[in-house]
């Protein structure tokens, strides 16, 4: 039953943040507010001179668990709840809403996309070598061709075909290791380490991707890749059930064998093979069986190198101890795991890892935990398989998702409610915050029954320059936040 309210009533709120660099002072935490305000109000009255004194910081407001998309009032009345309610506001930055701002065309699916810019691992990694401004992006595509592009969609520089060191098959994963240097994996069951360097005016740079190592050892597929730029080490999840293990550095990298080069292939045709390379061959640092079905990804701990976490469609997360090539714990959750990000908490030792399954929701789990304990949360929202997951570079609450639907999906761990009877009664559930759709599927009739036929995403990556995700509809597209939505 609504509860009228009367012309100037007032609600008590208490606000509070998780937020070290944005908490109010003890003095300042309670307040009487308009019981009509909402979102944008609460956000002016936040960074007034008399609470934080910021510079118009835009705020989204989370009341038990969930944003708060209404007035005070209205959120009063759909909950049965009085006037004298004190609510208790949790305040977060809020998430800008993506923008589209630009799509950059392929002749065939886009497997994987990166990012090198001032604020990128990569970046970072390239110390003062990299030049800000000079931001680039990598992407890699079902056609074997690698090619960088900078900020305005000019083609800087693309990987030479099979014929002349490149690769021989669909690439299925690329990264940036530093401003100078690129990994890459496919189809054909190498990693190729790539020489990067570029010449000519600003107007009109050129670059050239150099292959300089080629590393043996999968059997099938390499579907995934991770790199560690400052340690120089590759992780690689391939469909053969392992995680490979590498170095880019010739002098340390173990020696290839004639039979990893090419698994039963004729001697005679690993001979007229090797006279066409140009790079070296080299082995893994480990290589370790450790899935019972295809691996889908492999990544490092955030914190500690050492550490790596793999998933499986053989359903399992595995946390490994790369120091003695074992698995350390195994997790088991219900469904094919094809995809992997480990999300930063300052709160606690190890990450949370965000793992996108088979059946369309991402779940949440915590590798400290024992091996028969639940997952923290599901992510509820996709319409098919969830492919690709990164974290946001700016918090650690957030991380992206691209998905077989033909969609990318913001989502915000802060909103959380208690899962329901039909999605098991256990746990928490989050929803998306904000759904990126394909550009290049506007206006379009749709083909297929089938969701996200034509414009499945297979990479999604999150910088401060934008989400940058890469897909079936043969682009890369750029989402960028512009601004946030007035109340």
């Amino acid at each position: 039953m609504d509860h009228p309210t009367e012309s100037g009533a007032q609600v008590r709120v208490t606000f509070t943040t998780q937020e070290e660099d944005i908490q109010l002072d003890e003095s300042k935490r309670q307040l009487l507010v308009p019981a009509d305000i909402r979102r944008y109000g609460l956000s002016r009255i936040l960074n007034s001179e008399s609470m934080l004194d910021t510079n118009s910081i835009p705020f989204d407001f989370l009341v038990n668990g969930s944003f708060l998309r209404g007035s005070l009032e209205e959120y009063l009345n759909a909950n049965g709840l009085s006037l004298e309610t004190n609510i208790t506001l949790q305040y977060v930055r809020s998430l800008i809403p993506p923008t589209y701002e630009a799509s950059f065309e392929h002749d065939d699916w886009v497997s994987a996309v990166d990012v090198l810019s001032a604020t990128s691992p990569a970046g970072r990694w390239s110390g003062d070598n990299f030049q800000r401004g000079q931001d680039r992006i990598l992407s890699a595509s079902y056609d074997g061709l690698l090619r960088i592009w900078d900020a305005s969609g000019n083609v800087i520089g693309t990987s030479p075909s099979g014929s002349h060191g490149g690769h021989t098959a669909s690439i299925k994963a690329a990264k940036f290791l530093s401003s100078t240097q690129i990994a890459s994996a496919g189809m054909d069951r190498t990693v190729r380490v790539w020489k990067y360097t570029e010449s000519g005016e600003s107007y009109e740079r050129r670059g050239e991707l150099k292959p300089t190592l080629e590393l043996y050892g999968h059997t099938s597929s390499i579907d995934s890749l991770e790199v560690d730029g400052a340690s120089k080490r590759i992780l690689t999840a391939s469909a053969d059930g392992s995680i490979g293990f590498w170095t880019t550095s010739k002098a340390s990298a173990p020696e290839v064998s004639d039979s990893s080069l090419l698994p039963g292939a004729h001697t005679s045709k690993r001979r007229k093979l090797a006279t066409s390379v140009t790079a070296a061959q080299r082995g893994p640092l480990a290589l370790m069986n450790i899935h019972n079905a295809p691996a889908t990804a492999a990544v490092f701990d955030p914190r500690d190198r050492t550490v790596a976490y793999s998933v499986s469609q053989d359903h399992t997360v595995k946390t490994i101890d790369l120091t003695t090539s074992s698995v350390v714990s195994t997790f088991t959750t219900s469904h094919a795991l094809l995809s992997l990000a480990a999300l930063p908490r300052s709160s606690a030792s190890a990450p949370l890892l965000a793992c996108g399954t088979s059946a369309r929701h991402i779940t949440l789990v915590d590798p400290r935990t024992s091996t028969a304990a639940t997952s923290v949360m599901t992510l509820r929202g996709h319409a098919n398989k969830v492919a690709s997951l990164a974290a946001n570079p700016e918090n650690e609450y957030s991380l992206v998702s691209g998905s077989h639907d033909g969609t990318c999906r913001i989502w915000d761990l802060r909103s959380v409610r208690p899962a329901t009877k039909d999605e098991g009664g256990m746990g928490s559930v989050s929803e998306p915050v904000y759904v990126i759709d394909r550009e290049s599927q506007q206006g379009k009739k749709k083909k297929s029954s089938v969701t996200g036929d034509g414009c499945k995403v297979f990479s999604v990556v999150w910088d401060q320059l934008g989400i940058f995700s890469g897909g079936e509809d043969k682009k890369v597209q750029i989402n960028k936040g512009r601004g946030v939505n007035a109340e």
